[in-house]
């Protein structure tokens, strides 16, 4: 018992240690503001997804870095109810929130999004899982419903 409770005490300590001891009270030495990874120096944005029958999602692949915060716009132009779907991106990447007509959504995760009607959605997210993802028209077949994603 004394053992256990002389680990977590030892635990408990070194999780209240820094990992590194800082000198200077320099805040950009790794390149990031006071708020880490999701500080403005780690945001890109990517091209928007149009959504709307019969034309291309993406003029080109999406190549990402893991650690990186980027953002990206749904346009749907309402000429057919379509949907985007995911999943293993979706599994790869820690979504921040999704902006609906200013409405901020945190979700745990998603699989899919869908638009009944024209509109816009804006999704930030952080890109964890290096690999090849996709997201896509559910569907369809062609090379142009269906946007590549790599995640360095």
């Amino acid at each position: 018992m004394f053992r256990t409770l002389t680990a977590v005490a030892t635990m408990m300590a070194l999780a209240a240690t820094p990992l590194m001891a800082d000198d200077d009270d320099d805040d950009d030495d790794d390149g990031f503001g006071l708020a880490g990874i999701l500080s403005a120096s780690n945001k890109e944005d990517l091209e928007p997804i149009q959504l709307g029958a019969g034309i291309p999602l993406t003029s080109a692949p999406w190549v990402l870095k893991s650690g990186t915060y980027y953002e990206f716009e749904i346009q749907g132009d309402g000429s057919q109810e379509l949907a985007l779907v995911g999943p293993e991106f979706f599994r790869a990447i820690w979504i921040d929130e999704i902006v609906v007509e200013g409405l901020e959504i945190r979700p745990l995760g998603i699989d899919s999004v869908e638009f009944d009607e024209a509109g816009e959605m804006e999704i930030g997210f952080l890109a964890i899982k290096p690999g090849s993802y996709y997201l896509k028209i559910p569907g369809s077949t062609g090379e142009t419903q269906r946007v590549e994603i790599t995640i360095e």
